[in-house]
């Protein structure tokens, strides 16, 4: 990131990035601490969280560190936990990114009603307590920025009516509170990845995740999908300038008097007919 970035652009600042362990979340991390900030990847499983940590340390850049804590974002609990943690620790929040999520390709009519349920609550209540909770408990006094990771699904998700239904719900909730905390000096955006293949995209489409990539592939301008990193590898080595730069300018200062906005970056995938 040192490449298009100043290499103190996050020096002193503290964020949060949830599912950092993996995917979209742990290249997040990496950007932030190649420039020199404070990170605090956080997940449910504790051991993928452990060895995000280890892997994020390589990226280090003077003065910045990582701190790895278990939460699951559906527990109001334990995110108010994970909050009071991160600043116990640092003294401030200055950033928190929503990534944290999941979902599962299915026909809607296959969805049973502990799936939607499950879904839903992970990716609109998990956001909520998050943004909730960095607001009450820093943010609400001392400014800060929020970037929610969201999906391209405003014109409908087929085989992911669940997710995209959480999504837009976040989409809405983002411009409601970009509007209502406004005055506290917090600015909320959002960014909505392409596809981008990771390890645990593939897990979440799983045996159609070729078939989704190849299809998806040919309907992109750039006739490539997006990288987290250069070159073939899913989830190590340089992080690519495709999608991590976009999320790390919505955490500076330079993001004023924007807020409420969702970002889409799939190389205009949707102009192609």
């Amino acid at each position: 990131m040192q490449r298009i970035f100043a290499k103190t652009l996050f020096k002193n600042k503290v964020v949060i990035v949830t599912g950092g362990g993996t995917g979209i979340g742990m290249a997040t991390a990496k950007g932030i601490v190649e420039l020199s900030g404070k990170v605090v990847i956080a997940g449910r499983d504790k051991a993928r969280i452990d060895e995000g940590v280890e892997k994020i340390k390589t990226h280090c850049a003077e003065g910045a560190e990582v701190l790895g804590l278990q939460c699951n974002i559906r527990k109001r609990g334990e995110v108010s936990n994970m909050l009071t943690d991160t600043i116990d620790k640092f003294g401030r929040l200055d950033g928190l990114v929503n990534n944290g999520g999941g979902q599962f390709w299915s026909p809607a009519e296959n969805i049973s009603p502990g799936g939607f349920h499950a879904v839903v609550d992970t990716n609109l209540k998990g956001s909520w307590n998050c943004m909730q909770e960095a607001y009450h408990q820093y943010m609400g006094e001392n400014g800060g920025k929020i970037v929610n990771i969201v999906l391209m699904s405003e014109m409908g998700l087929a085989g992911m009516s669940h997710s995209a239904a959480a999504r837009e719900a976040v989409k809405n909730l983002s411009i409601t509170l970009g509007a209502e905390w406004a005055g506290n000096n917090i600015q909320i955006n959002c960014v909505a990845p392409g596809i981008f293949p990771s390890e645990t995209a593939v897990a979440a489409y799983g045996e159609q995740s070729k078939e989704i990539f190849d299809k998806s592939a040919a309907n992109v301008p750039k006739k490539r999908l997006g990288e987290l990193y250069e070159g073939a590898n899913l989830s190590e080595g340089t992080l690519s300038l495709d999608l991590i730069p976009q999320i790390l300018f919505n955490l500076t200062d330079a993001v004023q008097y924007t807020t409420g906005w969702k970002e889409t970056l799939d190389s205009r995938t949707k102009l192609v007919l």
